[in-house]
């Protein structure tokens, strides 16, 4: 038994109490498996994923942004992308 398995059973004293119970919710938290490779969860990987960086920027500019609501950020890259002409 190594560290992990006698951490987990040290404290119990019924064998059947280390055994987790297959319902539902245990198999929503259960990684899965295609063969050998893990699949992955949640959210496909963008094939254009965002750069984070570090940008001072004028308070009026960002507050003008942030008043307009939840998502400012993206528009305030579309605004940038317009002015690229991208």
């Amino acid at each position: 038994m190594n560290a992990n398995e006698q951490l987990i059973t040290g404290n119990a004293s019924d064998p059947a109490e280390t055994k987790p119970e297959l319902d539902e919710a245990w198999f929503e938290k259960a990684d899965a498996f295609f063969g050998p490779k893990l699949v992955r969860r949640g959210r496909p990987r963008s094939e254009s994923p965002k750069r984070a960086v570090s940008l001072r920027l004028d308070a009026e500019v960002v507050d003008w942004f942030r008043r307009s609501g939840a998502g400012w950020q993206t528009r305030m890259n579309d605004e940038l992308r317009k002015a690229a002409g991208l």
